[in-house]
């Protein structure tokens, strides 16, 4: 992939609701840049021949039934209460993605 520049930087803190300073983008401009040609190289990797897997120890998932606990379960009014914004008994927060 190419260097990441300083406006690639800037539009993921926009989406991850993060401010930061010029110093801290030019600092994860470089830091991320190296990481995306880290990940990168992994596609001149060899993988013919080998064979896909999801995991490797062998373990397998274990469930169990939900059971819902009322004595330790917030009411609707208990979780909201350390917010004023709140819509339809939600927790109200300023939109990250536009309609693009």
């Amino acid at each position: 992939m190419g260097k990441l520049t300083k406006k690639d930087v800037e539009h993921v803190a926009k989406l991850a609701n993060l401010k930061l300073t010029s110093t801290e983008i030019n600092k994860y401009t470089t830091q991320l840049s190296a990481i995306v040609d880290f990940v990168g190289e992994l596609s001149e990797v060899n993988t013919s021949g080998v064979e896909p897997t999801s995991q490797t120890t062998g373990l397998e998932n274990v469930f169990r039934t939900d059971e819902i606990d009322s004595a330790n379960t917030l009411k609707i009014d208990e979780a909201l209460s350390g917010t004023d914004k709140t819509h339809n008994n939600a927790f109200k927060v300023k939109a990250i993605l536009n309609k693009e």
